[in-house]
């Protein structure tokens, strides 16, 4: 059987109580036989004071009956060579007069007279006599029935948290705990729900990636397959043109996955500046043959990956929508916006949001003409990177607006001026 948490917590608190018990019962003990011994000493001045050497036979008996009776107690008194006085309650004699063992509640024991004399008694214990490992047994196994419930309700808890992790650990993804409660326990499941969910849609999102990935190669390898055997048969220019575009088309596909992967793993950019996204993207436009306006705008980032974010915007708006596709940089206080805006058909009801998941299908768009690919999900990445947004509106006279927000950068630094180095 395995080890039970349960056992173990509920074991080591009755471990607890049974060690604070006895050591309570040690000390409480050793102060009861202080009092004792106190009241012991008491108890044989006040009786050898009560017999006198000077008394009768007659008079012992009175004092010994009084005595008696004051203490219930048995008392014998004995002359120095040990042979009976007087005596007064139920007759006994001790065996040995150092004996302990008691008798009906009594105890038995000698006094000795400063005359010679000696009393033998049995006399109650004094205050305070019981002992108190009785009483301290009684409350610690009250103490242990009541913790039972409490220990076996809170492991129990544990233990489907446990149950919960083994099951998730061994692939069931969708596996959540529950969370009741307000302890640490339920901070733990908590805690695991949400690192679940994360997981959960980081491993559906590269599934996704690698499905749609897959689907997304079979059109430029197919073309490229059929251009070689074309070009082994006939090696004419437009032959040539179709493999080193189906070609260019598989780079820049496999250099996105690169990049949306890579994205997905770091914490914070390698390299961080200031960046003009005015004079970025005026070079870009220049690229790519969109018009640029706006007015100088300073932001804090990595200006390859900003580069390749104004790049998808630009080529996205002149693959799916239509020109002019035209670029606006603008400061409003502390926010810096970039718009790329296209005059197409713009984005279906309803899928503004969805526009930005990775190899995006607009609805009513055939599958041959393929999906938007990782532009638009690139574009999301490096802008959450870069405590930034990105969002899409529709232009009311016709086609798509995308919008990206980055915090003004607020440190004077030097301007990383743009190069002509790709992303």
């Amino acid at each position: 059987m395995r080890n039970s948490l349960f056992l173990k917590v509920y074991l080591t608190l009755l471990a607890s109580l049974a060690v604070v018990a006895f050591t309570s019962a040690f000390f409480v003990r050793l102060g009861q036989d202080e009092l004792d011994r106190g009241w012991g000493g008491r108890r044989d001045k006040f009786i050898a004071t009560m017999l006198p050497v000077t008394d009768d036979p007659a008079m012992l008996k009175i004092t010994l009956d009084r005595l008696a009776d004051a203490f219930a107690a048995d008392l014998a008194l004995y002359n120095p060579h040990d042979q009976l006085i007087a005596s007064a309650g139920e007759p006994f004699k001790l065996d040995a007069p150092g004996s302990r063992q008691s008798h009906d509640g009594k105890r038995p024991f000698v006094i000795r007279l400063a005359d010679g004399r000696s009393i033998q008694a049995r006399m109650p214990l004094g205050p305070g006599g019981r002992n108190p490992l009785g009483y301290l047994a009684v409350i610690a196994g009250v103490i242990g029935l009541a913790a039972y419930p409490v220990v076996r309700l809170l492991t129990r808890r544990l233990e489907r948290l446990r149950r919960g992790v083994e099951i998730w650990g061994a692939g069931e993804l969708g596996t959540r705990v529950a969370t009741s409660g307000s302890d640490e326990v339920a901070a733990v499941a908590r805690s695991f729900n949400i690192a679940a969910d994360r997981i959960e849609r980081l491993v559906d999102a590269h599934r996704s990636l690698l499905a749609n990935a897959s689907h997304e190669l079979r059109s430029p390898l197919a073309r490229l397959r059929m251009a070689i055997d074309l070009y082994e048969r006939s090696a004419d220019q437009a032959t040539k043109r179709e493999i080193v575009q189906s070609l260019s088309e598989l780079d820049s596909l496999v250099e996105e996955i690169l990049l949306a992967s890579r994205l997905d793993h770091v914490q914070k950019l390698d390299h961080v500046e200031a960046v003009d996204m005015l004079a970025l993207t005026a070079e870009e436009g220049a690229r790519n043959d969109v018009a640029v306006t706006g007015s100088t705008a300073i932001i804090s980032g990595d200006v390859r990956l900003l580069r390749r974010l104004v790049r998808n915007l630009m080529q996205n708006g002149l693959c799916h929508g239509a020109p002019p596709v035209i670029a606006e940089v603008a400061t409003d206080g502390a926010i810096v916006r970039l718009c790329v805006k296209d005059h197409g058909e713009g984005i279906p009801d309803g899928e503004g949001t969805r526009v930005f998941e990775p190899f995006y299908r607009p609805t009513g768009r055939s599958e041959s003409k393929g999906g938007w690919g990782l532009g638009l999900s690139l574009v999301r990445q490096i802008a959450t990177h870069h405590r930034g947004s990105v969002r899409y509106e529709r232009v009311p006279e016709g086609g798509a607006c995308f919008i990206v927000e980055f915090p003004a950068s607020s440190v004077a630094q030097p301007v990383a001026r743009p190069t002509s180095t790709s992303g």
